[in-house]
């Protein structure tokens, strides 16, 4: 199977995933997104798109291992349609790197996680309604419970150097520092 035909097969694969009921920012439109800021800026390959595919197939918000998973189901997935062994393991490694653990080792790493992180550096609206979905998803938590960890979340991000790393997601910097700004401040 050729990369072009492989990614729509993932697509076909991955859908019912990102299609349960728990998930409000987490689904098919925030893999959309993500596949449209890395074609708009010239970048989106077939491997970025497995990836993209790929790395949110697992979600569990009460779970801390969501991206090994996704990697795990999605890599034997990929194996399973005889993709090439270099290819699995490439798409591995940039699902992994969506954890947010550590900076973007990678060019495609950095391009994957910048995409994944594009939602940030929106417009107010937009980084509003995400806001309120990621809430949604951890409805489980009780409100301070919520609002300790996501200000650290949030925070972790302010605190770094630089949000984005790869050169062609850098203009979203100065709109995600606003709007992380202003969510720490409403959760306060």
């Amino acid at each position: 199977m050729n990369e072009a035909a492989l990614v729509k097969a993932a697509e076909r694969f991955a859908q019912p995933f990102y299609g349960e009921p728990h998930r409000a920012y987490h689904n098919v439109a925030h893999v959309a997104s993500m596949l449209a800021a890395l074609a708009s800026r010239g970048v989106l390959t077939s491997t970025l798109a497995l990836a993209a595919w790929g790395h949110d197939l697992i979600y569990d918000p009460r779970a801390g291992d969501n991206e090994e998973q996704s990697a795990e189901v999605f890599g034997e997935w990929l194996t399973a349609q005889g993709a090439d062994a270099r290819l699995a393991q490439g798409v591995r490694g940039l699902i992994l790197a969506t954890k947010h653990s550590a900076p973007p080792a990678t060019r495609g790493e950095a391009l994957l996680v910048d995409a994944d992180l594009s939602i940030l550096g929106a417009a107010p609206e937009a980084f509003a309604a995400y806001d309120r979905a990621i809430r949604q998803e951890y409805r489980h938590v009780p409100t301070l419970r919520y609002s300790t960890g996501r200000k650290k979340v949030l925070q972790g991000f302010l605190e770094r150097k630089r949000i984005y790393t790869a050169p062609e997601f850098a203009g979203l910097e100065d709109q995600a520092r606003t709007n992380l700004e202003a969510a720490i401040r409403e959760l306060k």
